[in-house]
């Protein structure tokens, strides 16, 4: 069944049953509270990029720190290197936050997208039941008929001069037929206890909260807040051998012995030398 939009005529937001709309009420009063991190919850129905919407935003002065942007449909997702990211409507989560971590250095801000991994992986254990692997820098991986495949992604983008957009991207709902390519996966295919989107969505940021208040109470220090240890246990790219395709058409092949303080991974190569990688594509040549 092929979901309709709810201002069409005799549309209705219920038209697909098995995809319901998420509940703007309920996340508000779950998430927004005095004191708390998230300032405002919005949903819309369809856009192009989250992130590229409360990028804007924020330049503009119309967002405060802790701005969650919620859409039941992109249009125009984006991965790392301009990838695409498209789904069906309401078959997954695709949400941006704005953060301002002021007293963190700025040297440290390169953290947050693996802070953010971290935290959705803690919170779909507790709400969905299903055990989220990171592939560093910023993908979701489950595992489907004993095979890892791509569930997620994560995305950051500076805002200004003091905030960054951390966007999310995770199948939730997708059917074989409905991946966009075969390594892609969902959490309904990798068995998820639930694929409820409101408590899904609910985990995900309260753990986010959690983990971006300890972090930003370390001063950005990962191994004081203890993300730097929780990053490594959970990445399934330590322990093998990989190659990063770097910038410059230059590519390095070793093995994943490590996520160092500045979050980058290091590489030991054929050579005996450690090689750490900062930005780049990490290819998976053999099983952990």
């Amino acid at each position: 069944m092929t979901p309709r939009d709810a201002s069409e005529p005799n549309g209705s937001r219920w038209s697909d049953l098995d995809r319901p709309p998420l509940n703007i009420t309920a996340l508000r009063r779950g998430l927004v509270r005095e004191g708390g991190l998230w300032s405002e919850v919005e949903i819309v129905q369809r856009t192009g990029s989250t992130n590229s919407d409360l990028v804007a935003r924020a330049a503009e002065g119309g967002a405060a720190e802790g701005a969650v942007l919620v859409a039941e449909e992109q249009t125009a997702g984006r991965g790392r290197l301009d990838r695409q990211w498209t789904a069906p409507p309401r078959s997954g989560l695709f949400f941006s936050v704005l953060l301002k971590p002021g007293e963190v250095p700025v040297a440290r801000w390169g953290w947050l997208p693996l802070l953010t991994g971290v935290a959705v992986a803690t919170g779909l254990a507790r709400a969905a039941g299903v055990d989220t692997a990171l592939k560093w820098p910023n993908d979701l991986l489950v595992t489907v008929g004993g095979e890892e495949r791509k569930a997620g992604g994560i995305l950051a983008e500076r805002a200004g001069d003091d905030g960054v957009v951390i966007g999310v991207g995770l199948n939730v709902t997708l059917k074989e037929d409905e991946l966009p390519v075969p390594t892609a996966g969902s959490l309904a295919l990798a068995g998820a206890v639930s694929t409820d989107r409101d408590p899904l969505l609910r985990a995900v940021l309260r753990s986010l909260e959690e983990w971006y208040g300890k972090w930003r109470a370390a001063g950005g220090d990962p191994g004081v807040s203890g993300l730097q240890e929780a990053y490594a246990a959970g990445c399934a790219t330590l322990g093998r051998e990989v190659r990063a395709e770097l910038p410059g058409d230059r590519a390095v092949v070793g093995e994943a012995v490590a996520v160092d303080g500045d979050g980058r991974l290091v590489l030991a190569t054929g050579e005996g030398v450690q090689e750490p990688v900062g930005a780049g594509d990490i290819v998976h040549l053999r099983p952990a």
